[in-house]
């Protein structure tokens, strides 16, 4: 095996389950999930011999991740009315309370626009403000302010 397709392979399984949970993250069903990690490994792979370190390793991964999952299998926004969205997951797995706040949480997420899944995507893996800024291409401060404002929504929205 040639030493780009080694390094590239290492690289993919170190990002793994990142790019596994924006899959989740911005898609609903299995089958999409799966079609956009194979677009994002593509997408990856592709672009793979022009990385050229300018940025991290992981800021790269994460922006062609992020902008991947952004660009493809883009759906008509509809009006959300955010009361009764959120399914009952209590009738189906009454006894693993984590698995119902995990999957409650998935959901209420589900419910944010695309600048906001990526932004607390970054967020929930413990990236830096700084390195999301990188990988957003927005101001440091303006990630702080953001990220408050999604918490904040997303605590309404857990109520």
């Amino acid at each position: 095996m040639k030493s780009i397709e080694k390094d590239f392979l290492l690289t993919l399984s170190q990002y793994n389950p990142m790019i596994h949970k924006l899959c989740r993250l911005y898609r609903d069903s299995l089958e999409d999930r799966e079609d956009l990690f194979q677009e994002i490994v593509f997408q990856l792979w592709k672009s793979y011999p022009q990385f050229k370190g300018d940025s991290s390793l992981s800021t790269w991964v994460y922006r062609v991740a992020l902008n991947t999952a952004l660009a493809s299998f883009r759906k008509k926004t509809v009006p959300i009315n955010y009361s009764n969205q959120l399914p009952d997951f209590a009738e189906e797995h009454p006894n693993d309370e984590l698995l119902l706040r995990q999957e409650r949480l998935f959901a209420v997420l589900k419910l944010l626009d695309d600048s906001e899944k990526a932004l607390i995507s970054l967020y929930f893996e413990e990236l830096s403000y700084q390195q999301i800024a990188e990988i957003t291409g927005i101001n440091e401060n303006y990630v702080g302010v953001k990220l408050n404002r999604i918490k904040a929504k997303i605590k309404t929205l857990m109520k």
